[in-house]
């Protein structure tokens, strides 16, 4: 049974200011919670409506009830288990061939599926604005199914790693260059920007290279494509170069 302090620190790890306090964040779903064990992340214990769905002997599982599983879980259909992990420490890898760029994403829907995107397509490293959502965001966690566990995610000053990349800054603009033409560099970080201001002026200053989606509909009527989705489209289209 749950101790009411229990639930309490756990209903807290929604707010970034608890998971930094009590270095913790929560892994919900049996699917992403099995993938936990092969990677780096730390599991501090799990607890689950139904234990032996979790084949795992090294890490304690508790027994709870549905009733105690909602109280702790942020999702509206809670599923099964709840895993308690300890936040990483973050490393920057070498800057890679191709990585993602994120200038102050706020939405953590959408972080989450670059995140899943990145696994997709074997970026290994996305580096963000010290602004950009938290990646231990329960909302975050969740839309990338898992695949924040093999994504390395920094957190740094763009403007100082931008001014010193080796990579060739390529960001997204309406006056661009068509991603279908675009001749792709050996070595890119491709910068997306924020949901509704697209990227700072102090970042874009430091792009070599400009892209855009060209629009094929004949109303020319939308405004813009969802970063999430334009970042899908992009890396398509890089990979198939």
């Amino acid at each position: 049974m749950l101790t009411a302090h229990t639930i309490k620190i756990l209903q807290s790890l929604d707010k970034k200011k608890f998971r930094q306090k009590y270095n913790l964040f929560l892994v919900e779903g049996n699917k992403i919670i099995c993938e936990l064990s092969n990677s780096n992340i730390k599991v501090k214990e799990i607890f689950s409506t139904d234990p032996q769905k979790l084949d795992r002997t090294d890490i304690p599982v508790s027994h709870i009830s549905e009733n105690e599983l909602k109280k702790i879980s942020f999702l509206k259909t809670p599923k099964d288990s709840v895993a308690v992990c300890y936040l990483a420490e973050e490393e920057r890898m070498e800057d890679k061939n191709i990585q993602l760029v994120l200038d102050g994403i706020q939405d953590p829907g959408n972080l989450g599926t670059i995140i899943r995107l990145a696994d997709w397509f074997g970026i290994e490293q996305i580096i963000c604005s010290e602004d950009t959502v938290d990646f231990y965001n329960p909302k975050v966690i969740q839309a990338s199914m898992g695949s924040f566990t093999r994504v390395n995610i920094v957190y740094t000053d763009l403007v100082d790693y931008l001014s010193k990349t080796d990579n060739v800054n390529i960001g997204t603009d309406m006056d661009g260059e068509s991603i279908y033409s675009f001749e792709k560099p050996e070595k890119i970080n491709l910068i997306l920007g924020n949901e509704g201001n697209g990227m700072r002026p102090e970042t874009e200053k430091l792009l070599q290279k400009c892209v855009t989606i060209p629009r094929f509909g004949s109303s020319q009527s939308t405004e813009s494509l969802n970063v999430s989705m334009a970042a899908g489209i992009i890396l398509g289209q890089l990979f198939s170069k």
